[in-house]
C-alpha cells in the first residue's frame, strides 16, 4: 500500500515533537504532506520556529512547514508555557533551524491540497487548538469531503479537563473552532485524555529512549524529563502522559487503540465549562455519532512502536 498522506496541524511542544518525529520515522507509512503551525501552547512565532527545529533534528529539512492563525477564532489566545516551558521545546538543547518557513498560509495550504489530491487521499492530524482546520473549513466548505479522516488529539470525558475542570487544552484555547469541525461532518477520530493519560512515559520508558544514543533518542528524553515534572506533581502520576503521539500511533497501529462511535459536540457558550467534549459515550441522547472516542490503548504496544521507530531517525 502507498503511504498514508498527511498534514500535520500542530503547536509545539514537546508531545507534539514526538508525534511529529514518529511520522517522520515512518515513511514507508506516512507520507508527511507538510506540517502547519498554529498558535497554542506557545505563540505562533515558537511554534512554526519549533516545528522546524524538530524537522532538522529528524534529519528531514525538506518537509514543508507552514505558518497559520495567530489567535483562536473568538477570543485571547491561552498558552501553556508552564507545561511546556518559554519556549515550548524546553529540555535539550536545540540549535535554531535554518530550513526555510514557507510563505503560503496554512489555511490557504491546507485547502490548495485537499483540492489538489483526489477525494478521501488526505488526512488531517491536528495536535493543538483547531483554529487552522476550522478556518479553512470556513474558508472553502467544498474540502471538507475530500478529506479522508481527521485523527485528533483534544478533548476528555471520563478524566473531564486539565486548564479548567471540564476542558482540556486544545479544545478550550478554541471551542468555537472545535464546535466547527466537530459540526463539519468529515469523520473524526479522538484522542482524548482518557487515553493519552494511559501512555505515560515512566522512567524505564524513558530510559529506553535515552539509550538509543542518537541526538533523537536523547532528545525526546530530555524533553519529557522536562514536562513530566509537570504532570507528575499535578496527578500524582509515575510519568507524562504523551499526549500527541497517540494520533501518529494510530494511524501505523490502529489495533493498539480502543474506543466507541459516540456524539461529540462542544460547549461554546457556558463561562462554567467552556471547551467540554461532551460526548454521549453511554447513548442517552438521539443525537447521531459523529467521532470514533477513543477511550483505552495498548501502552507497552505504543511504547515499543515509538521506542523502535525513533532508533530509525
Amino acid at each position: 500500500m502507498a503511504p498514508r498522506k498527511i498534514i500535520i496541524d500542530t503547536d509545539p511542544g514537546q508531545d507534539d515533537a514526538v508525534a511529529i518525529l514518529l511520522a517522520l520515522a515512518s515513511p514507508d507509512e506516512i507520507d508527511v504532506v507538510g506540517i502547519t503551525a498554529v498558535a497554542g501552547n506557545v505563540p505562533l512565532p515558537l511554534t512554526q520556529k519549533n516545528a522546524r527545529i524538530v524537522c532538522e533534528l529528524a534529519g528531514k529539512p525538506d518537509v514543508k512547514v507552514f505558518a497559520g492563525c495567530d489567535r483562536p477564532l473568538g477570543r485571547d489566545l491561552v498558552t501553556a508555557e508552564h507545561v511546556h516551558g518559554k519556549s515550548g521545546l524546553d529540555g535539550p538543547d536545540l540549535p535554531d533551524p535554518t530550513m526555510p518557513l514557507q510563505d503560503q498560509h496554512a489555511v490557504d495550504f491546507i485547502i490548495e491540497t485537499l483540492r489538489a489530491h483526489p477525494p478521501k487521499t488526505i488526512t488531517l492530524c491536528p495536535l493543538g487548538p483547531l483554529t487552522n482546520v476550522a478556518m479553512a473549513f470556513e474558508k472553502a466548505p467544498d474540502i471538507v469531503d475530500r478529506v479522508q479522516e481527521i485523527v485528533l488529539m483534544g478533548g476528555a470525558y471520563f478524566e473531564v479537563g486539565n486548564i479548567t475542570p471540564a476542558a482540556e487544552f486544545n479544545i478550550y484555547v478554541d471551542p468555537q473552532a472545535a464546535h466547527i469541525v466537530f459540526s463539519a461532518g468529515a469523520p473524526i477520530v479522538v484522542m482524548p485524555l482518557d487515553v493519552t493519560h494511559k501512555a505515560l512515559v515512566t522512567q524505564p520508558r524513558n530510559d529506553a529512549f535515552r539509550a538509543l544514543g542518537t541526538p533523537v533518542g536523547i532528545a525526546v528524553a530530555e524533553m519529557t524529563d522536562f514536562f513530566e515534572r509537570f504532570d507528575k506533581e499535578k496527578y500524582g502520576s509515575s510519568g507524562a502522559p504523551l499526549h500527541d503521539p497517540c494520533v501518529t500511533s494510530y494511524l501505523l497501529r490502529p489495533d493498539l487503540f480502543q474506543g466507541r462511535n459516540v456524539n461529540v459536540m462542544i460547549e461554546t457558550r457556558s463561562e462554567l465549562t467552556l471547551g467540554m467534549t461532551v460526548a454521549d459515550w453511554w447513548g442517552v441522547t438521539d443525537r447521531a455519532p459523529n467521532a470514533l472516542f477513543i477511550g483505552d490503548v495498548n501502552a507497552d504496544g505504543f511504547f515499543d512502536l515509538l521506542t523502535e521507530r525513533l532508533g530509525r531517525l
